[in-house]
């Protein structure tokens, strides 16, 4: 259902609130651009810092800007399953095309506990799920044999996991218990290149906020097998993808984005800080090889 670079999109501050204009030009520019799916209140998009009405407004805009174009997973993640249900519910009735749903975080759940989880969410609302397991941020992970239990009771509803474990042997294991129907995208720009070769499908990515259209080449060369562009292309982005995470992220890619794009300010939310100016060199440094500056 969904392939290719998908951005996880960050979420335009300015003067403390949500700046719809340019969070739907940046919309516009990713699509025009060749990303082939998008992702609003992801990590990147500072969901833990939006109120749930601007999350339920980012991802409205995010429906109404694409016009379906591409396919919007919407970011309907939480701590709290009656607080994911919530923003499931409201993504459904705004259009989204799915929901991703990262692992409860601080509540520390067993393997048993996801299972609920997550099957209590499929069993509610009628939207696709992608499961998205990033356990150095959330210090739980969704292990392969919970992944696959969960995609074999709800083969119509649990359809893919955006994976930023680190761990490539993961794509071998869901892939031969799940079959090829299964979508296995990396959370993880630097191991695109790996784990397309291992069987995934593409990227939510951060990096392609700021090089949509190198991204969206990237992923196109590595799915149709041209091994010599999608090395080319992976080494012209690999120092921009490091440099998004040299300070607390979205700082980076929000400073990386007043360079490419002018229209975006850099504001964030607290606790995240502006990155640092060790980090604005190395990201100033990776536009340059990139060649997007």
């Amino acid at each position: 259902m969904f392939s290719g670079s998908i951005p996880a999109l960050v979420t335009p501050f300015r003067g403390g609130a949500l700046d719809e204009a340019a969070f739907r030009r940046l919309v516009d520019w990713q699509i025009e651009s060749g990303s082939s799916g998008l992702v609003p209140c992801g990590t990147t998009g500072e969901a833990p810092t939006l109120t749930n009405d601007e999350q339920h407004r980012v991802i409205a805009i995010c429906v109404e800007q694409a016009a379906g174009r591409v396919p919007v997973i919407a970011g309907c993640g939480s701590n709290d399953t009656q607080t994911a249900l919530w923003h499931m519910q409201e993504a459904k009735a705004a259009g989204a095309d799915a929901a991703l749903l990262v692992a409860p975080y601080y509540n520390r759940p067993t393997q048993a506990g996801l299972l609920a989880h997550f099957s209590y969410l499929a069993e509610r609302v009628d939207l696709p799920i992608v499961l998205y397991n990033v356990p150095g941020r959330t210090v739980t992970d969704i292990k392969p044999e919970t992944t696959i239990e969960l995609a074999r009771r709800f083969p119509d509803r649990i359809i893919g996991i955006k994976d930023a474990s680190g761990d490539v042997t993961r794509i071998t294991e869901h892939r031969m218990a799940l079959g090829e129907g299964f979508c296995q995208l990396s959370g993880n720009d630097e191991m695109a290149l790996a784990y397309n070769a291992g069987g995934g499908m593409g990227c939510i990515s951060v990096t392609a906020n700021v090089a949509p259209a190198l991204c969206a080449q990237f992923q196109a060369a590595s799915m149709a097998g041209d091994r010599a562009r999608a090395h080319e292309l992976n080494q012209r982005l690999y120092p921009l993808h490091r440099a998004m995470f040299t300070d607390a992220s979205p700082g980076p890619v929000k400073y990386a984005l007043t360079r490419v794009a002018n229209w975006i300010d850099a504001e964030l939310r607290l606790p995240i800080l502006p990155c640092s100016a060790e980090s604005r060199k190395a990201v100033d440094a990776a536009l340059e090889h990139a060649g997007l500056v």
